[in-house]
């Protein structure tokens, strides 16, 4: 089971590896074509049915572009469509969330603080919570709001502030976050898959046969792409968010995202206006500076959460109790409480940590059973913590760690 847990950490690394470079291929393709459509002009001599041109020039070259609002009258042999960097940003994405939070849902994903869950009913919560966001909002965009573009934004924000406060009443903040950032990719690479890519199908295939393209099917499109466009800082935000404690480890982490979001909406004003040729509105990034302060000190509030008292009242589930069972539990977990807890405390007693790295705590029974991989493979098979063995764990202590992880059954590890 110390082989499964190595690879296991490798096979996340992996995956989170292919999420991150599919992710910078579909946000660069996505910022690229909506400064390019901002920044069309009108010339003379244009082609018949193209509404704007722009020259560029990039790797020694110079690129003569011009868009068609509908298609050209002869639609051309080969055409590149861009979906597979959304797709697999999004395939990759689900697997990690699999691999770390579905699999690693007692540490990860379950707060029995909020509300006391077996794996298998967070897992079906996760699951079936990031489909709600897509049904909502595109039938939103199908009724007549989806000709007020700015009351549908405002909607559209209204209920990822909802599913945030919701997330934040059943999982961990760590899971939280990265929820909604799911939640919110999950409306975005639908819109390509259920909106844009059929309505661009629809235009080629009517073009084909010779007849007219409809344009109604292009400004759809361009409606779910700019809302792509705006929501896509934020989810990065949110992704990202799992390695800072101050943005998901607090009860008000829901509206440190809803301030994340609302920044998204002020920096991509600032860009799209500027690509536009409008001017530079620099007074959204005054406004997103003050969001950024304002979201600083909600992070510093007071938190309420579990005493290390309450900790060690709190029954041990059926496999911690396995994992206390085992063979060189007693070495083990005194190598934790010496050299790792002054760090992983509720407060930290280590000079300059003021939260807990990662919000992992390591104070009781009930906390190091919960982090038991972790504990594996950053203080057993590496010597990633502490970090440059500040607390100066003992090669003995390392050991001891390793050989109580490696004596749990093969059924307790894998949990």
């Amino acid at each position: 089971m110390s082989d499964f847990a190595v690879i296991w950490d490798w096979l996340a690394f992996a995956i989170r590896w292919t999420h991150v470079v599919t992710a910078i291929c579909w946000i660069g393709s996505s910022f690229y074509f909506v400064a390019l459509d901002l920044g069309l002009q009108k010339a003379p001599g244009l082609p018949k049915g193209a509404h704007g041109e722009e020259w560029q020039v990039h790797g020694g070259g110079f690129y003569h572009i011009q868009k068609y609002l509908v298609a050209p009258e002869r639609m051309p042999e080969h055409l590149i469509w861009f979906k597979w960097e959304s797709y697999m940003t999004w395939i990759s994405g689900a697997a990690l969330l699999m691999v770390t939070y579905w699999a690693g849902s007692e540490l990860f994903l379950i707060d029995p603080t909020k509300m006391e869950l077996a794996p298998w009913q967070a897992i079906a919560i996760s699951a079936g919570s990031l489909s709600i966001g897509w049904l909502v909002y595109t039938n939103l965009c199908k009724s007549k709001l989806g000709e007020t573009p700015t009351l549908l934004m405002l909607l559209l924000f209204a209920l990822l502030m909802v599913m945030g406060w919701a997330y934040n009443q059943v999982f961990t903040g760590r899971a939280t976050m990265l929820h909604l950032g799911a939640f919110t990719a999950t409306i975005m690479t639908a819109n390509v898959f259920f909106v844009i890519m059929p309505n661009q199908r629809i235009v080629v295939a009517d073009l084909k046969a010779g007849r007219p393209a409809d344009p109604k099917y292009g400004k759809i499109a361009k409606l779910r792409s700019t809302h792509n466009n705006y929501l896509t800082l934020p989810v990065v935000f949110l992704m990202l968010s799992n390695h800072y404690p101050l943005a998901f480890a607090s009860e008000y982490n829901w509206v440190i995202a809803g301030l994340i979001f609302l920044m998204g909406v002020t920096i991509r004003h600032f860009f799209n206006t500027m690509h536009a040729r409008k001017g530079k509105p620099w007074w959204t990034w005054a406004v997103t500076v003050i969001l950024f302060i304002i979201t600083m000190w909600i992070s510093t509030a007071p938190m309420l959460r579990e005493t290390v008292e309450e900790s060690e009242a709190r029954i041990l589930t059926p496999t911690q109790q396995a994992m206390v069972d085992a063979p060189g539990w007693d070495a083990a977990y005194g190598a934790v409480m010496g050299r790792c807890s002054m760090c992983h405390a509720r407060e930290p007693g280590y000079d300059g940590i003021h939260t807990a790295p990662k919000g992992i705590l390591l104070e009781t029974p009930d906390d190091i059973t919960r982090a038991a991989r972790e504990i594996y493979i950053q203080a057993g098979v590496t010597n990633a913590m502490p970090p440059a063995n500040v607390s100066f764990m003992e090669p003995q202590e390392r050991q001891a760690i390793v050989d109580w992880y490696r004596s749990l059954p093969r059924t307790v590890a894998m949990n």
